[in-house]
């Protein structure tokens, strides 16, 4: 627990480098594969809009490289 809200760190995203992204892809990718059938929709959907997410961050990244 914090001791104050409000931190700057509170509003910032979390920065990540590109292996760190394409690591945390694969890993959700995985989670996703692994959920069983009784799992809610709106679980898989949040994990299926994470998966796109970042795919187009990673688009956006490689378009923005070259």
């Amino acid at each position: 627990m914090r001791a104050f809200e409000d931190y700057r760190s509170d509003i910032e995203p979390v920065k990540r480098s590109r292996t760190e992204k394409e690591k945390l892809l694969r890993e959700v990718r995985e989670t996703l594969a692994g959920m069983k059938s009784h799992v809610s929709r709106s679980l898989r959907q949040s994990v299926q809009k994470r998966v796109t997410d970042l795919e187009a961050e990673l688009q956006t990244a490689a378009s923005g490289r070259r």
